[in-house]
C-alpha cells in the first residue's frame, strides 16, 4: 500500500493568489479555485480585503508585435476556425500571413492547462517545428501535442515564429509596491 499523506494534486485551473490587504503575511499562499472564478482581470470585493490574481501564459508572433494573452484556447492559421465540439470559454482566433501558404488555414492550437502550456498541431500540412530552450529542435507531427515552457518557439512556417511567454501576474496597486511584485517566473 502507498503512503498518499504527502501526495499533492496540482489544481486544474490557473493558481490564484490570495492578498489580505494589512493583515498577516499571505504572499505565499496559494488557493485552488473553479475554473469559473478566474479570469484574466483582477477582482476586488468592496466586502472583503481579498483580491483574487489570475495568472495566464502569453505569446507572440514574431518579436515586433503584441503579446496575447492565453486566458482560452488560441488557433493559428491563415483562416483559423475553432473546433466542431467546443468545452469551456470560447477560443481566440490568431490570423497569421502566409503568402507562400506553408501554413494551413487553422495549423496550431496554443492552450493553457492549470500551469502548463500545450501545443497541438492541428493536422498541418507541412507540420510545426518546436523548439523548446536547451533541447534539439523537435518537428510535430500531424494530430501531435507536446507540453512546453516559456522560452519555446515554434515555427509554423513562411516565417511565422510563435514566442511562448512568461506568465502574466496582475497585482493590485494600491496594496503592493514595485519591491514587492516577485518576477514572472520566480517560485514563491
Amino acid at each position: 500500500m502507498t503512503d498518499l499523506d504527502d501526495t499533492v494534486v496540482a489544481p486544474t485551473c490557473p493558481v490564484a493568489r490570495l492578498t489580505l490587504r494589512g493583515g498577516p503575511d499571505t504572499e505565499d499562499t496559494a488557493i485552488g479555485l473553479p475554473s469559473h472564478a478566474v479570469s484574466s482581470r483582477l477582482i476586488d470585493s468592496a466586502t472583503t480585503d481579498e483580491v483574487v490574481v489570475a495568472e495566464h501564459y502569453r505569446f507572440r508572433i514574431g518579436e515586433h508585435s503584441d503579446p496575447i494573452e492565453l486566458d482560452s484556447p488560441a488557433y493559428l492559421g491563415r483562416r483559423p476556425s475553432p473546433p466542431r465540439i467546443q468545452t469551456g470559454t470560447r477560443p481566440r482566433l490568431v490570423v497569421v500571413q502566409s503568402l507562400r501558404h506553408e501554413v494551413s488555414s487553422t495549423h496550431l492550437e496554443l492552450r493553457q492547462v492549470g500551469a502548463s502550456v500545450i501545443v497541438t498541431d492541428m493536422r498541418s500540412t507541412n507540420g510545426s517545428v518546436v523548439m523548446i530552450p536547451g533541447n534539439t529542435p523537435q518537428k510535430l507531427r500531424q494530430g501531435e501535442s507536446l507540453v512546453i515552457s516559456p522560452g519555446t518557439l515554434v515555427d509554423i512556417g513562411d516565417g511565422n515564429i510563435v514566442e511562448i511567454l512568461p506568465m502574466q501576474r496582475l497585482f493590485p496597486r494600491a496594496s503592493m509596491t514595485a519591491s514587492s511584485i516577485p518576477e514572472a517566473g520566480s517560485q514563491q
